[in-house]
């Protein structure tokens, strides 16, 4: 008996082309430390919004470093590292460009996710094939003065460049809405499906061309379109949202394919529906480098820095980079020197001292990395209580702090 060829493939959700390019940014959205239910469905739905170019199914465990991600990503091509961490005052997020930098830190003003988005409508969307391609992205109101000219330029980088000239209408299915807000130096994040409709097409008829309809107890489709009531009023013909015309065919609700179908010249209407999730950022610090491996303070908003201390930090910085290669230098020449002096038979076993050093050599830059953490968490807490201070004892009128939310629902 012939075997039986294996028909199916296991790839359902392929990559649209050119979204597989070695140019398409990826990345890692993780969770550092422990962080709470609330902060790890924000997690998730952060993974949804960047869908297809990320890590969707990603589990961390506790044993593993920031450092093993930082050092996974350029074999695997991860150009972005999203991090969120709690502290006790605030959620942060951390937006690491890899494998030089640079290291943008977000204070979390406020967060909704997409189950709190669900709850707070009537009629949730359900999930269908918006996530097999990456969303449009839309910045708007950045100033193009530094430092918000270059958090603009690393906001855009995390998703792929988008051609209008080769886009086609039905890969557009969702939109990422990135606002600065002036008032209170703030960015704001919202993330949209995009539905289309005929335009001009009464719901009843709409109904009728979905499948699956249930026509069992009428006697013809005519009672059911006109209903009990007659014929349907003229606002509910219309749709919701704005009115456009495509230039080429699109299926969207109410649009069907046939013999002399017109798809192309049919006016439609284009409707934004929120998922989820929100977010409101305030910027706390750029830094250059990465994580563990940082370099010199671009901006931060607590901490300003004379000329002569920048100078100093400067200073400190070569001298820590200084102090790392020759470690490795001196590492290498010792394994050198061991492989020249030993024969073929003792190969294992130095490959296994040389080990031992290497494992040595990364816990001691791990340990030089959570010092680091540790210091920038109390750098942090500390400038934002010297600012609060200052801001009461100089001015009278002066708005008081935010009330402490990890939370908001709307």
């Amino acid at each position: 008996m012939a075997r039986r060829r294996k028909n199916r493939t296991h790839n359902k959700g392929a990559a649209p082309v050119g979204e597989g390019d070695s140019t398409t940014p990826k990345s890692f959205i993780i969770k550092h430390g422990q962080v709470g239910s609330a902060l790890g469905s924000l997690v998730r739905d952060m993974r949804k919004v960047m869908e297809p170019n990320t890590a969707s199914r990603l589990r961390e465990r506790t044993r593993n470093k920031l450092k093993d991600y930082l050092v996974l990503a350029p074999a695997l091509r991860v150009s972005h590292i999203l991090l969120f961490t709690l502290t006790d005052k605030s959620p942060y997020l951390r937006i690491v460009r890899t494998p030089s930098g640079p290291t943008a830190t977000f204070r979390i003003e406020r967060y909704s996710t997409m189950s709190d988005i669900r709850m707070s409508k009537r009629k949730p969307s359900g999930e269908g094939i918006e996530y097999r391609t990456a969303p449009l992205m839309v910045l708007s109101q950045f100033p193009t003065q530094a430092p918000h000219s270059l958090v603009a330029k690393l906001l855009q980088s995390l998703f792929p460049p988008l051609s209008p000239l080769t886009l086609k209408p039905s890969a557009a299915r969702r939109v990422v809405l990135i606002s600065y807000n002036a008032e209170t130096n703030t960015i704001l994040l919202r993330h949209y499906l995009i539905s289309v409709r005929s335009y001009g097409v009464s719901r009843r008829v709409r109904k009728v061309l979905r499948p699956g309809l249930d026509l069992g107890n009428v006697k013809d489709v005519a009672d059911w379109l006109l209903g009990e009531e007659g014929y349907e009023s003229a606002s509910s013909a219309g749709s919701e949202g704005e009115e456009i015309e495509f230039p080429q065919s699109l299926r969207g609700e109410g649009s069907v394919r046939g013999e002399g179908s017109v798809q192309g010249e049919r006016k439609r209407a284009v409707k934004l529906e929120e998922v989820g999730p929100r977010m409101e950022l305030k910027l706390v610090k750029i830094t250059e480098g990465v994580p563990g491996k940082e370099g010199g303070v671009i901006f931060h908003e607590f901490v300003h820095k004379t000329a002569q201390e920048r100078k100093a930090q400067e200073v400190e910085i070569k001298e820590r980079e200084k102090i790392r290669k020759q470690r490795r230098e001196e590492q290498e020449r010792n394994v050198a020197r061991k492989k020249e002096a030993t024969g073929d038979g003792e190969d294992e076993e130095d490959g296994g001292e040389d080990a031992q050093e290497q494992e040595l050599e990364d816990d001691a830059e791990d340990g030089e990395a959570i010092e680091a953490e540790e210091d920038w968490e109390d750098e942090i807490e500390e400038a934002e209580q010297t600012e609060d201070e200052s801001e009461r004892d100089g001015e009278e009128e002066a708005r008081p702090p935010p009330p402490k939310r990890l939370k908001a629902r709307r």
